[in-house]
């Protein structure tokens, strides 16, 4: 029973969450109904903009700065409609599958058009309206990463099926399976305090996939593809960063003492993953990268995400550093032997990122930060926790991979994935958008 009341401290039940702050012997009695309170709401709101902030304009400038000139706003573009996109059909359906009640893959249609859904809905202390919000905005980002991975070759038409078919048959299902009662893994005891899973191996994995279904870009690995303007990506990683403090310190859904520990240890394996590429950068190509260390910092938001509300600094610290070397390696040796085209590196950070923070989250989450009775993750004593973290990434990898590959496959049936030879030559913005940079 603690373990689930641990798992659910991310999302989903207002009982759950109440019973995370009872007394071990009260945890069988039926919670008390929440009651609103106004810091917590205030925090929340603010956490909802922060993660908003991310996609547009973070996310935006971070992709659009890496491509090439030709490129720009057809990447800028991509994170802006995936917002608005992303925005409508959580309203209509994605919230009601993620976020209901049903079976252990997905939710109900109990609030589709976010039926039911009053002025005065309380999910925990925070109105339900708030809570739906700043779901929404993780919704948002998350297929926005995706688009990395292809970045310079798929039609524009062909983004926005995928995208919201992804949303509803993807991420729809695993943010059910991860944080929704009866969810698959959330009795499975998994642990993911703010979407290690759910955003970041999910799209890393839908990247890598969509990157060898679409195949390599024209020239790659013969011609260089040189970044349009790095100074975007700096401002973009930076916008990143700070937002991620409302994804993490957010998802403790309320302005106590686990969020201000979320908030610390998110700064600590940031700093620590942007560092440790770095130097790794340093040491086999003899000089220090702007490029580098940005995406350092990202690989290190991204791993310590699912144990962010789990962990102690000392944990973070070890986080941030392996994920920052290994999602180098990934991103650079790794990705040029095997020969694929993930343009952006969305695999190389997201994927193994959200990886390695996911099973190191089963290695040092404890009992200091959740309050638990029982030993939480290995450092405590529970090395089981190591193991139920390695299938819950199997299942995600696995599953969503065949799933995200099935509609890549029909939307390139119907209308097509890549856009022409002399389209992707001559660069996406006039092509797709009759635009272009100066």
């Amino acid at each position: 029973m603690i373990a689930r009341i641990l798992r659910y401290a991310a999302g989903g039940s207002a009982a759950l969450m109440a019973a995370v702050l009872a007394l071990p012997a009260l945890a069988q009695e039926a919670a008390p109904t929440p009651t609103f309170d106004r810091g917590d709401t205030a925090w929340m709101l603010t956490s909802t903009a922060l993660v908003l902030m991310m996609t547009v304009p973070g996310l935006a400038l971070f992709y659009g700065g890496m491509v090439r000139k030709m490129n720009v706003l057809a990447t800028t573009m991509q994170s802006f409609a995936t917002c608005c996109l992303v925005t409508i059909l959580w309203m209509i359906i994605g919230y009601s599958l993620a976020f209901t009640e049903g079976n252990p893959v997905f939710g109900s249609f109990s609030k589709v058009l976010l039926n039911g859904m009053a002025i005065d809905s309380l999910t925990y202390a925070i109105p339900e309206s708030v809570f739906m919000t700043f779901q929404m905005t993780f919704a948002i980002i998350t297929p926005a990463l995706i688009a990395g991975a292809f970045a310079d070759r798929m039609k524009f038409s062909a983004l926005l099926w995928f995208m919201g078919l992804w949303l509803i048959l993807v991420y729809a299902p695993i943010a059910h399976m991860v944080w929704g009662t009866g969810g698959l893994m959330f009795d499975m005891g998994m642990l993911d305090f703010a979407g290690g899973l759910v955003v970041h191996i999910n799209a890393g994995v839908a990247g890598l996939v969509a990157a060898l279904v679409l195949g390599k870009r024209k020239g790659y690995g013969k011609i260089p593809f040189p970044p349009h303007n790095l100074v975007y990506s700096l401002i973009g990683a930076s916008l990143l960063w700070v937002g991620w403090f409302g994804f993490n310190a957010g998802s403790a859904v309320a302005a106590d003492a686990r969020a201000g520990m979320a908030m610390a240890v998110t700064q600590i394996a940031t700093a620590a993953a942007a560092l440790a590429w770095m130097f790794a950068e340093w040491v086999t190509k003899g000089k220090p990268s702007v490029l580098g260390i940005v995406s350092g910092a990202v690989a290190g938001l991204v791993a310590i995400t699912p144990a962010s509300g789990f962990v102690l600094p000392g944990g973070a610290l070890v986080i941030g550093i392996v994920a920052g070397i290994l999602c180098y390696f990934a991103s650079t040796k790794v990705k040029n032997m095997l020969g694929y085209d993930d343009s952006l590196d969305a695999f190389g950070v997201h994927g193994i990122g959200g990886i390695v923070g996911a099973i190191l989250t089963g290695v040092f989450a404890t009992m200091a930060v959740t309050g638990a009775t029982d030993p939480v993750g290995l450092i405590d004593g529970n090395g089981a926790q190591v193991w139920t973290q390695i299938k819950g990434v199997a299942i995600t990898i696995v599953y969503y991979g065949v799933v995200s590959f099935i509609i890549l496959k029909v939307i390139d049936l119907i209308i097509g994935l890549r856009v022409p030879e002399e389209v992707e030559r001559d660069g996406l913005d006039l092509s797709l958008h009759g635009e272009l940079v100066p």
